[in-house]
C-alpha cells in the first residue's frame, strides 16, 4: 500500500464538503482559504442534491455516484476515464457511476497551468493523484461512519461496490445508507491509496459513459443548444488576415424575411436572423468592403523561399551541449536535410459556435470550449460584469484539436446578444471556419550532422525558421481576447507550455542546458530558432510543435541510416541507450510489424518513434505508392508506453484517431496562403482521410505501474515520418515537405 500525504493546496481542493438540503458543511473550510469561485462550485454541487464530501464527488441515497469532470469532453473519453479513477479508489459500484461537467471555478483549474482549460493531453495525467485521493477519502469516510455505527474497529471493515462490509458479522451498509452519519464526520486528511495489483476498474476496457447518449442522439453539443426567444447569427470575417471593415451595403437585406440585425462587431460583421438559413441567405446578399492591409501580400511560396534564405543564417540557440562548432569545423562526413512543414487547419467536425444570453446583471454562455476560464473572462470584458456574474455551460465538443482553446467566437456571441438584448446562437459557416482559423504554425527546418562510419552523429544542428507561437504570436492573440488571462498564462504556463507543448528537445528555456534534448545519445547538439512572424494567425494544433519537429528529426534519422547503409531500426536502437522506455516500444513495434521479414509485394515499411511528454510511441507504417504517385497506407502498427492505462479501449481509440488525423496532414491536405488569405475554404479543397482510405491500426500497450501520461496527441507527430520513410523505401525519393502529393512524387529530381 502506498501512503500519500497531501500538500496544502490539494487539501484546500478536497475540503469542500456539503450536505445538500441541510446545507451542512462536512469539514471546516476556512473562508481565508476559499475563493468566491470555490464557494460557487461547492454550492452548485450541493444544489444538485445528495451528499458532496468534496467538490469532485456527489453520492445519492440510492448509491449513485456523480463525478465532476473539470475538463472538456471532445471525444477523448475523459468523462469515462476520470470517473474510473475516482470509482477505483472509492470502491464504488461502477454500474451506478455518473458524471457531470464541472462549472467554472478555481477549484477546478488545471494544476499545471493555473487556469481551467483542457490542453496538451494532460487531463488524466494532471487529475490522477488528485482524483485518487478524492475517492480514497470518501471510501475511508464511509468506513469510519460504519465503524462508528457498529462500534467495531476500522481495521475489521472493507469497502466494495459502494458498500461497507464487516466480515465477522456479515453486516453490510450501502454508501447511501451511510450518508447521514458520514455528513456529520470530518473527511479524513490522510489516506492510503491502492497498489496497482488491487485495481478492479482501472485497466479494464469499460464502455464509455457517454456512449449511449451519443449513439442515441441525446448528447448536447454546442450546435444543439435551444433557448426561448433565441435568435441565430453568423459572422462575416475579413478575408485578409488583420484587415478592418471599410464599408458595407445591407440594402439588399431590407426586404428579406426574418432579418433582425446587421452590424459591425469586433471581429467582422454580424448577421442576425430568426433562423440560421435566413442569416446565411442574408450573409450571401451582403456586400462588405475591407481596408487594404499589408498582409494581403503574403504568399506561401514566397514565404518558404524567404525562410530558406533565412535558414542559411545563424539563429538564437534554444539548446546547446558539447562542442558542435569545433566538430563541424574539423570536417568529417556531413549530411544535411531540409524540411518544410505547412500551415494546417484544425477543421473540427463541428464549426465554431456559441450561444450567449446577456442580461443587465448576468451573462450565461453555452459553448463547446477547451477554455472555460477564458470564455468567462472574454464575456466579462465585453459586458463589464464581474467574472462571478458570468456562467459558462460547457457542452460536448465536436472536436477541439487546440482551436477551441481560443475564445474569439465566444466574444462574438456575447457581443451580439448584448446588442440584441436576447439569447443569440452564433454559428460559423465551414468557409468562415477555414478562413478565420488559427493555423498550425508553418516551419522551415535545416538539420545537419557530422556522422561516423556507423551513422552515429558526432555533432547535430537543427535550425528552425518560423513564427514564435509561444513567445510572441500567441500571447498577442490571447491578450486581445482575454487580457486578464495573460498574466496567469505567463506566470503559470510559460515553463510548462514551452517544455510540454514544444517538444522537450526544443525547449526555449536555456535552463535545460545539460539535460538530454533528444532521446538519442548525442553528445554535441545545438537547436536554433529564427523568429519570423508574417502575420498569419497561428495557435495550438493537435500535438503542436512535435508535429513539425518530430517529422524533421525522424526523417533525417532515416537519411542518416541509409547514408551509411544501416537499417533505420537498428540505427535508432543503437542511439537509444539512454532512453530504455522508448527503446522498448521501438523494439516491440518492430517485432509486432515483423520488421525483419520482407513485406508482401508492393508494400514498403517506414519506422519512427518519439517521446511525447513522457509518453513513448513507436510506429511502423506499411505503405504502397501507385504508378501515378498515389500514396496509400494499408496498416499501422503502434506501440505505446503511457504509464498506467486507465481504459485500454479508450487509449487505443485515441491512438487510432491520432493516426487518422496525422495522416490527413501527411497525404491529404494543408493550408496554403495566397494574397493574404487561405486558399482552402471547405472539404472539397481541404479533403480529410475517408473511411475507405483509413488503414488498419493495431495498437499494443506496454504494461506499466508508472503514473499515466497523455495519449490524445501522441501518434500525430509520429505517423508523418513513418509514412514518409516508407515512401522513400518505395520510390527512392525523400519527402522534403508535407503534404505528400502525386505531383511531387512524379516530378523528376
Amino acid at each position: 500500500m502506498e501512503k500519500n500525504e497531501v500538500n496544502e493546496t490539494r487539501r484546500q481542493f478536497l475540503k469542500i464538503g456539503v450536505l445538500a438540503g441541510a446545507g451542512l458543511v462536512v469539514t471546516a473550510y476556512s473562508p481565508s482559504l476559499a475563493s468566491k469561485n470555490d464557494a460557487m462550485a461547492s454550492n452548485e454541487v450541493q444544489g444538485k442534491g445528495g451528499f458532496a464530501p468534496n467538490a469532485w464527488i456527489r453520492i445519492d441515497s440510492d448509491d449513485v455516484v456523480t463525478v465532476m469532470v473539470n475538463h472538456s469532453e471532445m471525444g477523448q473519453g475523459i468523462t469515462t476515464a476520470l470517473p474510473m479513477i475516482v470509482a477505483e479508489e472509492m470502491e464504488a459500484d461502477w454500474g451506478k457511476v455518473r458524471f457531470e461537467i464541472a462549472p467554472v471555478a478555481d477549484v477546478y483549474k488545471h494544476p499545471d497551468y493555473g487556469i481551467q482549460w483542457t490542453v496538451s493531453s494532460k487531463s488524466v495525467e494532471s487529475s490522477w493523484l488528485l482524483l485518487r485521493e478524492a475517492g480514497a477519502r470518501v471510501r475511508q469516510l464511509f468506513i469510519l461512519a460504519a465503524a462508528d455505527i457498529w462500534k467495531v474497529p476500522v481495521g475489521e471493515l472493507r469497502a466494495e461496490k459502494s458498500r461497507v462490509i464487516h466480515e465477522a458479522t456479515g453486516k453490510i451498509l450501502r454508501y447511501g445508507e451511510l450518508i447521514q452519519k458520514a455528513s456529520r464526520m470530518a473527511v479524513p486528511e490522510s489516506v492510503s491509496l491502492k497498489h496497482p495489483a488491487q485495481y478492479k476498474i482501472i485497466g479494464k476496457p469499460i464502455r464509455r459513459l457517454d456512449g449511449p447518449i451519443k449513439t442515441k442522439g441525446r448528447a448536447k453539443f454546442g450546435m444543439d443548444v435551444k433557448l426561448p426567444n433565441m435568435l441565430m447569427a453568423t459572422v462575416v470575417h475579413p478575408p485578409v488576415f488583420g484587415s478592418q471593415l471599410q464599408s458595407m451595403d445591407d440594402g439588399p437585406l431590407k426586404g428579406m424575411k426574418g432579418i433582425r440585425g446587421v452590424f459591425p462587431v469586433e471581429t467582422g460583421v454580424a448577421v442576425v436572423a430568426e433562423t440560421f438559413w435566413q442569416a446565411l441567405k442574408a450573409k450571401d446578399a451582403l456586400t462588405v468592403q475591407w481596408k487594404d492591409h499589408q498582409n494581403g501580400k503574403i504568399d506561401s511560396h514566397r514565404l518558404f523561399a524567404r525562410w530558406a534564405e533565412m535558414g542559411k543564417q545563424e539563429g538564437e540557440p534554444f539548446f546547446e551541449r558539447g562542442d558542435v562548432d569545433d566538430i563541424f569545423k574539423a570536417g568529417g562526413r556531413l549530411l544535411e536535410g531540409t524540411y518544410d512543414l505547412p500551415y494546417q487547419a484544425h477543421a473540427t467536425p463541428e464549426p465554431m459556435n456559441c450561444t450567449a444570453d446577456v442580461r443587465k446583471n448576468s451573462c450565461e454562455i453555452w459553448v463547446p470550449t477547451q477554455n472555460q476560464k477564458g470564455a468567462q473572462e472574454m464575456a466579462a470584458r465585453l459586458t463589464g460584469l464581474d467574472n462571478g456574474a458570468v456562467k459558462v455551460h460547457t457542452t460536448y465538443l465536436g472536436g477541439g484539436f487546440g482551436r477551441r482553446a481560443l475564445v474569439d467566437y465566444v466574444g462574438e456571441a456575447v457581443e451580439i446578444s448584448q446588442r440584441m438584448k436576447t439569447p443569440v446562437k452564433v454559428i460559423w459557416t465551414r468557409e468562415e471556419d477555414f478562413l478565420r482559423d488559427y493555423y498550425r504554425p508553418a516551419t522551415h527546418n535545416v538539420i545537419k550532422a557530422v556522422i561516423d562510419d556507423r551513422g552515429r552523429p558526432l555533432a547535430w544542428s537543427h535550425r528552425i525558421v518560423g513564427a514564435d507561437v509561444f513567445g510572441q504570436a500567441l500571447p498577442k492573440v490571447i491578450s486581445g481576447m482575454m487580457p486578464d488571462f495573460v498574466p496567469r498564462f505567463a506566470k503559470n504556463a510559460a515553463t510548462s507550455l514551452a517544455e510540454s507543448l514544444m517538444p522537450r528537445f526544443f525547449s526555449g528555456k536555456k535552463a535545460v542546458k545539460g539535460a538530454g534534448p533528444l532521446p538519442y545519445a548525442f553528445d554535441n547538439i545545438r537547436v536554433e530558432f529564427i523568429n519570423d512572424d508574417p502575420g498569419i494567425p497561428i495557435c495550438w494544433w493537435r500535438s503542436v510543435a512535435p508535429s513539425s519537429n518530430c517529422f524533421a528529426v525522424e526523417c533525417f534519422m532515416d537519411e542518416i541510416a541509409h547514408g551509411v547503409g544501416r537499417d533505420p531500426f537498428e540505427l535508432r536502437c543503437d542511439l537509444l541507450s539512454h532512453s530504455p522506455r522508448l527503446l522498448r516500444v521501438l523494439k516491440l513495434a518492430a517485432e509486432k510489424a515483423r520488421w525483419d521479414t520482407k513485406p508482401s509485394a508492393n508494400i514498403h515499411r517506414g519506422i519512427a518513434c518519439h517521446d511525447f511528454q513522457n509518453t513513448m510511441m513507436a510506429l511502423v507504417a506499411e505503405v504502397s505508392v501507385s504508378p501515378r504517385g498515389r500514396v496509400r497506407v494499408h496498416r499501422v502498427v503502434c506501440t505505446v508506453d503511457c504509464g498506467v492505462v486507465i481504459n485500454p479501449k479508450i487509449v487505443k481509440a485515441q491512438v487510432q484517431s491520432a493516426v487518422v488525423f496525422g495522416l490527413t496532414a501527411t497525404i491529404k491536405s494543408s493550408i496554403t496562403i495566397k494574397n493574404g488569405r487561405a486558399e482552402q475554404h471547405n472539404f472539397d479543397t481541404f479533403p480529410i482521410l475517408r473511411m475507405d482510405e483509413t488503414p488498419e491500426v493495431i495498437t499494443y500497450l506496454v504494461p506499466s505501474n508508472e503514473p499515466p501520461t497523455g495519449i490524445g496527441e501522441t501518434a500525430v507527430p509520429v505517423i508523418g515520418p513513418a509514412v514518409a520513410n516508407a515512401v522513400f523505401s518505395a520510390t527512392g525519393k525523400r519527402i522534403r515537405k508535407l503534404h505528400i502529393t502525386p505531383e511531387d512524387l512524379m516530378a523528376s529530381g
